[in-house]
């Protein structure tokens, strides 16, 4: 009885690694002669609103805000992008006439053409691009690490005063193509975006996961860890220096949320309070305006 248990046993084991195998070879896609997986659902993709066949043409409508000048590396982007929808939908839609695949975004609330793919053959796509050749796809960034590198303090910055207007931080702030295409894609547009906002977006662009639990609240996971994030709006006609409630609730916050890290980012300067406290925990990090410029340069993607 006992050796029939432990039959079974190593047949149900067999039966399982088959089947695994199986699973892992279904998913291989060739690529430059080769067989590749490329796990398109794992890297951040732009969002799509619509697509249809219309003649030869497969059009893939993403919810993307394009510049007003030509983008080649956001081109390229949406352009590859959108032969990866089309092949997905392939399996229920035919596309043996498709002879081009036509990526459109927003510009002025209108949708505009962006890039077109020309098929060498009706129907048959060009190969997948692999993630780690995208220009937001296989980026493996700590944010904490690039923080030591940043002002410890600030001397000699004057704040301004409660009702003078702090300038638009994305007047300040230049990107690299490929970070902006990253912005772009997930809707964000980097022309007129807060500077939490691109924070945020190059995070998700540089492989961590972010989930909000409130307007202002994130939980960040990268490689096993959760960071907490708590993100400061400023507002017109506010004060520009960060809120020392502000500073008390997000410290509180972080300790109640069972995260490894903690991180504040704000677009308002920064008082003396945040040095102190980062010197007594290791585990929090407040990115302000004196910040905001050497944080997002470090994940900018180049």
């Amino acid at each position: 009885m006992v050796w029939v248990i432990v039959a079974a046993a190593v047949v149900a084991i067999v039966v399982v690694v088959l089947a695994t195998r199986s699973r892992s070879a279904s998913s291989a896609t060739p690529f430059g002669g080769g067989m590749v997986s490329v796990e398109v659902s794992d890297r951040l993709r732009p969002a799509v609103s619509e697509f249809h066949v219309v003649g030869a043409a497969a059009r893939v409508h993403f919810e993307v805000p394009l510049p007003d000048e030509p983008d080649e590396v956001l081109e390229e982007l949406l352009g590859r992008e959108a032969v990866e929808v089309v092949r997905e939908k392939r399996h229920s839609l035919p596309i043996d006439d498709v002879q081009e695949v036509v990526a459109l975004g927003r510009r002025g609330g209108n949708w505009a053409v962006a890039a077109t793919i020309s098929l060498e053959t009706p129907g048959e796509l060009p190969p997948p691009m692999l993630p780690e050749l995208l220009p937001h796809g296989g980026r493996d960034i700590d944010v904490f690490d690039h923080i030591s590198s940043l002002p410890q303090s600030a001397p000699g910055i004057t704040v301004p005063q409660k009702g003078e207007e702090l300038p638009a931080f994305a007047s300040e702030v230049r990107l690299p193509g490929a970070a902006a295409a990253a912005l772009r894609s997930q809707g964000v547009d980097p022309s007129t975006a807060t500077g939490p906002e691109i924070a945020l977006g190059l995070m998700r662009a540089s492989g961590y996961s972010l989930e909000a639990s409130s307007a202002d609240t994130y939980r960040a996971r990268r490689a096993g860890q959760a960071t907490f994030i708590r993100v400061i709006e400023h507002s017109a006609g506010s004060h520009p220096e960060l809120d020392e409630h502000d500073i008390r609730r997000f410290v509180v916050d972080f300790g109640g949320s069972a995260a490894d890290r903690g991180l504040l980012v704000s677009e308002k300067y920064a008082p003396f309070e945040i040095y102190d406290r980062e010197r007594r925990d290791s585990r929090i990090r407040f990115v302000t305006r004196e910040r905001l410029p050497g944080f997002i340069d470090a994940l900018a993607i180049r």
